[in-house]
């Protein structure tokens, strides 16, 4: 079993040897998925079924399978707990009404941007993170398609990894005029609401990716600038968030609700409700009051 250890005031012991299994899982789940996208033939059909949250493949299952495999081998369950968009609804039938109660949690998102793996645009992700008291002290995203898993521990920056073994550290862009900066949003999942609050920002430059992991991805290797996420009928989840957020912050941006307060995770409700928003961090707080004046007349 893997040692971790807290050691108080945001510092840890082991990060760095959890940090190198979580991408090896993240490689591992990378090749599963990449499989399923090429319709490789030992792997069959995707199977794909309409859920009320998005749809769901043979190929979110059998990774989702792949990753708790090879977590909770090296884990276990006595300290170790494990959130993952795959198994969550079988938890408490759907409804998590307390938090997990173990002291570290995995969130795992198996395949984030599902619709965009079925219409094949290539933007999709493996998502893991390790929380503490809430907040993500390890992370690792792949993006299979470009055969790179960006990885990050809390206070230890953040990285890149490619197919040959490659590290290599990622900054956010310096970029400072919040008229200059880009958003980059999704092609579908755009409300009025949240149109209507791209317009009016100063920032008009965008770029369209699917998956959060993905667009995180886009902003510190400095191709966008900015992600805003506005819940309406629904809101994204735990599993969307967690391990985004570390690669993103520990490459020197922000990601934080409206008010400036950081996100939670393990909290009960799996929901992230409400307007979060991501960015190099220069222009942090001047974009979250514009987005605030902005809303409140929107909602007025």
């Amino acid at each position: 079993m893997t040692v971790l250890k807290s050691l108080g005031q945001n510092r840890f012991e082991g990060l760095e040897e959890v940090a190198a299994l979580a991408r090896s899982v993240a490689w591992g789940a990378a090749d599963i998925l990449r499989s399923y996208y090429r319709g490789e033939a030992h792997t069959g059909d995707l199977d794909i079924q309409e859920k009320k949250d998005g749809p769901v493949t043979a190929a979110d299952v059998v990774a989702n399978h792949y990753i708790l495999d090879n977590l909770q081998a090296s884990f276990g369950l006595q300290d170790f707990g494990y959130l993952s968009e795959e198994t969550y609804k079988f938890q408490s039938k759907g409804v998590l009404s307390s938090p997990l109660a173990e002291p570290w949690i995995w969130i795992i998102d198996p395949l984030d941007g599902t619709r965009d793996f079925i219409d094949k645009t290539g933007e999709y992700a493996v998502q893991i993170a390790l929380v503490y008291e809430g907040r993500p002290i390890v992370a690792a995203v792949a993006w299979p398609e470009t055969e790179k898993v960006y990885y990050a521990t809390k206070g230890g920056g953040t990285f890149v990894e490619t197919r040959d073994g490659q590290v290599t550290p990622v900054q956010v862009s310096s970029r400072h005029n919040l008229e200059d900066l880009s958003i980059v949003v999704s092609r579908t999942h755009r409300d009025d609401r949240f149109n209507n609050l791209l317009q009016q920002l100063p920032c008009k430059n965008k770029k369209y990716v699917g998956s959060v992991g993905c667009k995180i991805v886009t902003i510190i290797e400095q191709q966008a600038d900015i992600y805003i996420s506005l819940s309406s009928k629904s809101a994204p989840k735990d599993w969307d968030m967690a391990a985004p957020e570390l690669i993103l912050t520990e490459a020197g941006g922000k990601f934080t609700y409206l008010d400036g307060s950081p996100l939670k995770y393990n909290r009960g409700d799996v929901n992230q409700w409400g307007c979060l928003i991501a960015s190099n961090g220069h222009c942090h707080d001047d974009l979250c009051a514009q987005a605030k004046e902005i809303l409140e007349k929107l909602d007025s």
